[in-house]
């Protein structure tokens, strides 16, 4: 703590110019990429990172600068980055990620939530590899029994009767085609979902985010957002049940009586790392239903074992979706989302042709199909919900000997930690985080964080001695 407070002293007359670099109006979610290295510039008062057996290529390739002088002029000018040296990254290997100096860190984001099975992992690489050989594009007009393999493995995951798989390649796109299977089905057009909500960035599912950061002003009709059940910063506190009365009034008084679904995920991810009231998706899945609506759960972040208690986040809260959406993590970096339903609802796009070019592709399937193998083989779930446990027992220590840190929160290896100034007023601690945010780079943990929550969405890799232990030995400078 002390090194953390000589920081702050140092440094909190920069706070507002920094902050503009991670609250564009307080909701920008920033990844937390403390650089590291085993250069001289590395602070020898801080814990090193374990030793790890693999050493990067030597890196040729064009400069960080060069990188971002030629991304400023091709790329879109809505691109961000972080930090005001941006970091060039150029290799990674499992729990790791590599720069252009070969300096080495910790990939606590995972690459935001997607690299559910280690960077490269030699499996899911073969398995690429060989069908790249063969074939590396076919669409679903014709046969092929990767997509097949892919689907039967993908379901037999589901419970229930979810058994229907559409595949696509991305989050957004998997929301997109959820919320119109919900409105086909139902004959309705309302749809809910939470306040503090991603749900993607096109055009449709900027209706269901509910951060302003990432919405822009075009129409987004027939789309209510209800309060979120945060147990911390919620008005009702972890009542579920005060919660899902304030979704009953909302379709009492804000709808014709009628919807067409409610989307959320089992814990918030671009929000802050949030899970939901206990008990909450029970109660509102069943209004929703006597509604006319379907439930659809966002597994774009959570799904795939990452909660460790169980293979889908949902099932943390016991319930059953008549909608799951994927992607991210299902893919370990590959471009590949997917939406599985029951056949009685898939049924409703048979009314016409829904197709999509680039689903279901044999390389993505392939891929697809190796991270389940491994997740299965190397028990992906049970490590995290060991090394969750761990993470969170030590977080809390933490939180107990540092009045910053105002909440931990989270399941397996999808965890939060909220900083703030004062506990009882909860008071965003926005200065000093947007402070650390630059100071702490050189700590070889890649974070995220949106306010002043830091988020940690693990690698599945992630230890407990020395990578884990490593972690928290840093977040208590």
């Amino acid at each position: 703590m002390a090194l953390q407070r000589q920081i702050l002293k140092k440094s909190l007359g920069e706070a507002k110019a920094k902050a503009k670099l991670c609250n564009y109006q307080n909701t920008l979610p920033l990844f937390f990429s403390t650089a590291a290295s085993s250069s001289a510039d590395a602070d020898d008062r801080l814990p090193q990172l374990p030793p790890f057996d693999h050493a990067p290529r030597p890196y040729n390739g064009p400069r960080a600068d060069q990188v971002f002088q030629k991304r400023k002029k091709f790329l879109g000018p809505s691109l961000f980055h972080y930090y005001q040296k941006p970091l060039n990254i150029v290799e990674g290997k499992m729990q790791y990620l590599f720069d252009e100096n070969g300096r080495r860190y910790l990939d606590a984001f995972a690459g935001i939530v997607t690299v559910s099975c280690g960077h490269c992992h030699p499996e899911i690489l073969n398995a690429i590899t060989e069908q790249s050989k063969l074939l590396q594009h076919a669409t679903t007009i014709y046969l092929h029994h990767a997509i097949a393999d892919f689907a039967e493995a993908l379901a037999s995951k589901m419970p229930g009767n979810l058994k229907v798989v559409y595949f696509v390649n991305s989050g957004s796109e998997a929301n997109e085609l959820a919320m119109m299977m919900a409105r086909l089905y139902t004959g309705n057009l309302g749809m809910i979902s939470l306040r503090n909500a991603y749900h993607g960035g096109s055009s449709g599912t900027l209706g269901l985010t509910a951060l302003n950061t990432w919405k822009y002003p075009i129409p987004q009709g027939e789309i209510h957002h209800v309060v979120n059940p945060d147990p911390y910063r919620g008005v009702f506190g972890s009542d579920a049940n005060r919660y899902a009365k304030d979704l009953q009034d909302h379709i009492d008084f804000g709808t014709s009586g009628k919807v067409a679904g409610f989307i959320a995920e089992t814990i918030q991810g671009v929000g802050g790392a949030v899970e939901l009231a206990p008990g909450y998706l029970k109660l509102v899945y069943d209004i929703v239903r006597k509604a006319g609506g379907l439930c659809i759960a966002d597994e774009v972040q959570t799904g795939f074992g990452r909660t460790g208690s169980n293979y889908w986040g949902f099932e943390t809260q016991g319930v059953i979706p008549d909608i799951v959406t994927m992607a991210k993590g299902i893919g370990n970096g590959l471009p590949l989302g997917a939406v599985v339903t029951t056949p009685e609802i898939a049924s409703v796009l048979a009314q016409k042709i829904q197709f999509n070019t680039f689903g279901g592709n044999p390389v993505c399937s392939a891929g697809g199909l190796a991270v389940l193998r491994v997740i299965d083989q190397e028990k992906r779930q049970a490590h995290c919900a060991d090394v969750g446990s761990h993470l969170l027992k030590r977080l809390r220590a933490l939180q107990q000997t540092h009045e910053i840190i105002g909440d931990v929160r989270g399941r397996g290896l999808m965890v939060g930690i909220e900083l703030v100034t004062d506990r009882n007023e909860k008071t965003p601690a926005k200065a000093e985080t947007a402070v650390l945010f630059e100071k702490l780079r050189e700590t070889w943990i890649i974070y995220t964080y949106l306010y002043n929550s830091i988020t940690e969405r693990h690698l599945r890799w992630l230890r407990h001695d020395p990578d884990c232990d490593n972690l928290t030995e840093i977040l208590s400078l």
